[in-house]
């Protein structure tokens, strides 16, 4: 995972009072929890939404008032209306201790499909994954070169040494499908073809 480092205060007051006023000084209520203690802070608003606000997954390296912790983000809490950040909590990392993401999936390459005239679908856009820390990547890769219309990759064919994808296996990922006006090579007869039902399923979401 890519490193961010991320600078914090300590909070005295945890109450709602105190966290509406820590909003309004433009700083964001943040919790770091998982060394057996939770450690209350803030950071600016301004720090947290660059960083949360990207399609990278960040291990944090956060220095509140001088004391630093790796983590990752457990939960983000959002206004419902205006969708401003109002809370996060932090997860503590520990390098023997296996932790979950979920990790953005990059397409590569230009499938042999969509050269044909099918369309790439891609149904997830992140794979959760449960990995030590140290062997956790910044994204998922996987390459559409060779796909043909009606093909697909499966999350039981996505490999990432070190990490163990938790989603379904037979789940697609990404395939190609038959457009309008598109022509299917003769060679590709044998090709197993990709039910409708699994082709729409919708955008997996992280944990």
């Amino acid at each position: 995972m890519k490193i961010a480092q991320l600078s914090g205060s300590s909070r005295a007051n945890v109450g709602k009072k105190d966290a509406k006023l820590t909003r309004n000084s433009g700083q964001v209520p943040c919790v770091l929890y998982g060394s057996g203690e939770q450690t209350h802070f803030s950071v600016k608003i301004i720090d947290i939404e660059r960083l949360i606000y990207s399609p990278e997954v960040y291990q944090f390296e956060l220095n509140i008032d001088g004391k630093v912790a790796k983590a990752v983000v457990r939960e983000l809490q959002q206004h419902p209306v205006k969708g401003n950040i109002q809370h996060v909590d932090f997860l503590q990392l520990e390098d023997n201790r296996p932790v979950k993401v979920a990790l953005p999936v990059r397409i590569t390459g230009s499938a042999k499909g969509v050269m044909s005239g099918g369309k790439l679908m891609q149904a997830y856009r992140n794979l959760r994954v449960v990995g030590l820390p140290s062997v956790i990547p910044d994204a998922i890769t996987l390459d559409v070169t060779n796909l043909k219309i009606g093909r697909s990759i499966r999350v039981g064919q996505v490999q990432v040494p070190g990490v163990t994808i938790l989603d379904p296996h037979s789940s697609v990922v990404v395939s190609v499908r038959m457009a309008r006006g598109a022509v299917k090579p003769a060679d590709d007869d044998d090709d197993e073809e990709v039910s409708e039902e699994v082709t729409d399923e919708t955008e997996s979401t992280e944990e």
